[in-house]
């Protein structure tokens, strides 16, 4: 993952991970996040909510709150976020990009598979 990884000590000595450096991603209910690929690897961890993602295969990956997933990177690998739920959907993800660089880059739909209708975007 990329940015830098913390460690908080408990009382008993126990260490716990703290999230990395990272980005915080919202989607409301009914929002979602367009078709779009990453030019690096994302590591994500759903903080909240329920997303599904539809991939370029048009495989559909459903992460609830507590789970993580693997973005790999470039245009072979468009996808789509979307929040059917009622909560907004909370992600915690860490590219490794320099600062300035586009984050996802927008793109068509797949062939095939039908343009994202979405009510509100992912900030």
């Amino acid at each position: 993952m990329g940015g830098r990884r913390t460690m908080t000590a408990r009382p008993g000595g126990a260490c716990v991970a703290t999230l990395p450096t990272g980005r915080e991603i919202v989607i409301p209910p009914g929002g979602c996040t367009g078709w779009h690929f990453h030019r690096v690897r994302l590591d994500a961890v759903v903080l909240a909510g329920t997303l599904t993602r539809v991939l370029h295969d048009r495989t559909v990956e459903v992460h609830t709150a507590g789970t993580t997933f693997v973005e790999p990177a470039g245009i072979g690998h468009i996808h789509l976020g979307h929040n059917l739920g009622t909560e907004p959907v909370v992600l915690h993800v860490t590219p490794a990009l320099p600062a300035g660089t586009p984050f996802a880059i927008p793109t068509p739909a797949p062939a095939g598979v039908t343009q994202a209708v979405c009510g509100q975007h992912a900030r």
